[in-house]
């Protein structure tokens, strides 16, 4: 299961997060964040109990995409231990995701 999350509880659903967490930085309006949505919903099973999901929406939550510098979506971001450990900018293969989530563990 992937978590919409906001401004307001992003330090507690992924910085305060006892597991390791994928946070997608997306938008309604954008078709490849449109087409990375069931590669994130499918490695969300996946990786159920070892890797919390999140996906944040740019548009209406502007103060975690400042902080994170986001220019471009779709960014999926990596976090362990409440830092950020890698990212991932545009519509990528499941295979890429999956690398970056396996460093993570």
């Amino acid at each position: 299961m992937v978590t919409e999350i906001n401004d307001q509880n992003f330090e507690n659903e992924v910085i305060k997060s006892k597991i390791p967490v994928v946070v997608d930085f997306w938008a309604p309006w954008c078709g490849p964040c449109r087409a990375l949505a069931p590669v994130t919903e499918k490695l969300a099973e996946v990786y159920t109990g070892k890797v919390k999901f999140c996906k944040i929406n740019v548009d209406e939550n502007p103060e975690m995409s400042r902080k994170y510098k986001v220019m471009s979506i779709p960014l999926v971001l990596f976090f362990k231990a409440g830092v950020q450990k890698d990212g991932s900018l545009g519509l990528v293969p499941e295979s890429a995701l999956k690398i970056k989530i396996q460093a993570l563990l």
